[in-house]
């Protein structure tokens, strides 16, 4: 008596996967237009982190041009070159030729006991430089400086609305590509549509983790080139928990995309379904913009699903994150993760073979 072997369809689901994967990763790794995009966002940060460093070490002040006993009144001032000459004339000579910003003379008349003269207009920095300002003394300062904050917090922004944006958007087109051409009907008649989707995401995930592992390394190759060894110190640990919020996050935004596209057949309608998902990426970008100096904002985006891949790398820089957030945070993003995966794969399902209209998101959820 022969016993029937059971099928394991595990094992096949899994193959498909990992072709769908592969078939992902492939298609964009043979697109020139991927290639020169990613080459040239690589230039790019590489440019600016460069500049941003050889513009810190540049240590060179406003020259300016004094007469006489006017050299007392910028004596002891920090950023300023100063250049001594004999009379008014000399000193207006030297700033039409461009050789000083400016010329500080003597001036009974004037309020201040001098006169700045400047060529059309005089330099904000250096009359900063020569106001009288009362003595400043801040009770709780900032560790962090202000431009650096900011530049930071631009540059999480940045990245996490490019990166996801792109791919999210190649995995929508996709969706719907292969559904205006009946590919799908092929591929769903090999594979399940779970192992569509999830083939699907995994390859777009290692692309972006790719980008941003890249962007990591130039960065880090930047800093160090430039001898901003403080910098890189301090941005370590953001950059790691920026990648793993990050992982997380596109996963999460995959999945949702992947479904918006299943409920259009037609490329002109993308937009109709993936509009709310491309608003949320925005979103983080414009309020680092805006809030990245207020904490109660930045505490409440480094919560939000969404956000937090931004939100939160840029409050562990500033040192405004307890050790414990960040993790409270990921477990959050992770439950969300797991919500996102489950309701996409049932809307893509659902949504996937329906050819004509756009179907309702409350027919695609109950199928």
């Amino acid at each position: 008596m022969s016993t029937a072997t059971p099928t394991r369809t595990a094992p096949h689901e899994l193959q498909g996967v990992w072709l769908v994967a592969e078939r992902e990763i492939g298609s964009k790794l043979r697109s020139k237009a991927f290639i020169i995009s990613t080459a040239i966002l690589f230039v790019i940060a590489l440019a600016g982190v460069l500049f941003g460093g050889f513009a810190s070490q540049d240590t060179s002040g406003t020259p300016i041009a004094v007469v006489g006993a006017a050299s007392a009144e910028v004596q002891g001032l920090d950023g300023l070159e100063v250049t001594e000459v004999a009379d008014r004339a000399a000193a207006e000579e030297l700033i039409t030729s461009g050789k000083v910003d400016a010329a500080v003379v003597v001036d009974p008349n004037s309020p201040v006991g001098f006169t700045l003269i400047a060529d059309t207009s005089a330099p904000t920095a250096l009359l900063l430089t020569l106001a009288k300002v009362p003595t400043v003394e801040l009770l709780n300062p900032s560790q962090t400086n202000e431009t650096l904050r900011y530049l930071v917090a631009i540059g999480f922004g940045v990245v996490f609305l490019m990166a996801a944006s792109l791919f999210g958007g190649t995995i929508a087109q996709s969706v719907v590509e292969e559904k205006q051409t009946r590919v799908v009907e092929i591929l769903i008649s090999a594979i399940p549509a779970r192992a569509l989707l999830a083939g699907k995401v995994i390859g777009n995930t290692v692309l972006a983790m790719g980008q941003i592992i890249g962007l990591a390394a130039i960065a880090i190759i930047g800093l160090t080139v430039t001898g901003q060894t403080a910098v890189l110190q301090g941005l370590g640990a953001p950059i790691v928990w920026f990648a793993i919020f990050f992982l997380f996050g596109f996963v999460l935004l995959a999945a949702l995309f992947a479904a918006a596209a299943s409920m259009v057949s037609r490329q002109e309608d993308i937009g109709s379904t993936t509009t709310p998902l491309t608003m949320l990426i925005m979103l983080p970008y414009f309020l680092v913009i805006f809030f990245n100096d207020n904490p109660t904002v930045m505490t409440v985006m480094s919560y939000i699903p969404f956000s937090a891949p931004v939100g939160m790398p840029v409050r562990l820089f500033l040192g405004e994150a307890q050790w414990w957030e960040p993790l409270l945070s990921l477990v959050i993003l992770l439950a969300t993760c797991v919500l996102a995966i489950w309701v996409g794969s049932k809307i893509y399902q659902n949504s996937l073979l329906r050819m004509g209209a756009r179907v309702k998101l409350s027919e695609a959820l109950r199928g």
